[in-house]
């Protein structure tokens, strides 16, 4: 994080959270108790803003300033709103193009993959406000500036985006090699929404039960997966080749 990007103290991000002010993601440190810390962590609760319990020598790193506890990191983007973004792409006869992050925590592949979205004309980037990579220093660098150029909308829960892409008449595609489904077998010239998990774990069993198509790719080396942008690049550019 950049000081500039950063909010120091406990009353001084409460504030920011209450003034509207973009907040992408709060460190709170760990066993810290008191009234004041009780307000934070429910002023972030109720808004919807992400934070994470971290020792407190993470948050001596950050910077220089008295923290209290606390440090908050200022979005250098506004995110979008799902609803109104759906909308007006059906509205201008779009075919809507969407990627779903569930649960990509490292801000570089999330750069990256905005990057390669904004290169194949993704309309949008949905991810989860809770246990997502942040828009920080490191995914405006990686992503070469396109962060600023695509919308991205957070949500409570992934399997709501998914049902609210589904009634309206978006088809939702999970990235996963649970499935017999070669990705160059599905039809990506609908609107469509691809799913992609984090690498570790993947897509959310819970997401997946419900995503109407599931598809891998093919693999044939000794390495059972791909790093989670590049697997994103893969899915994308077969969106491409068939909406040519």
């Amino acid at each position: 994080m950049e000081k500039e990007q950063q909010i120091f103290g406990i009353r001084a991000i409460i504030e920011a959270v209450q003034a509207g002010k973009e907040i992408d993601k709060v460190f709170v440190q760990k066993d810290l108790q008191g009234d004041l810390m009780k307000e934070l962590l429910k002023v972030l609760k109720q808004n919807g803003v992400n934070f994470s319990y971290v020792p407190v020598e993470k948050l001596n790193r950050l910077g220089d300033r008295n923290h209290q506890g606390a440090v908050a990191s200022i979005s250098p983007i506004s995110f979008a709103d799902l609803d109104e973004l759906i909308m007006s792409l059906l509205d201008e006869g779009k075919n809507p193009l969407f990627i779903v992050l569930d649960g990509i925590s490292d801000a570089r592949n999330f750069g990256a993959i905005i990057r390669t979205a904004e290169c194949t004309g993704v309309n949008g980037i949905i991810v989860p406000k809770q246990g997502s990579a942040p828009v920080n220093g490191d995914t405006v660098k990686t992503s070469a500036g396109a962060v600023f150029n695509i919308p991205i909308c957070k949500v409570d829960h992934v399997k709501d985006a998914v049902f609210h892409l589904q009634s309206s008449g978006i088809k939702t595609v999970a990235a996963t090699e649970k499935t017999n489904n070669n990705v160059y077998d599905i039809d990506f010239t609908e609107p469509v929404a691809i799913v992609m998990g984090s690498e570790d774990k993947g897509v959310n069993p819970s997401v997946l039960k419900v995503v109407d198509e599931k598809a891998k790719l093919p693999m044939y080396g000794t390495i059972s997966s791909l790093n989670v942008s590049v697997a994103c690049g893969a899915f994308l550019y077969e969106v491409v080749r068939q909406r040519l």
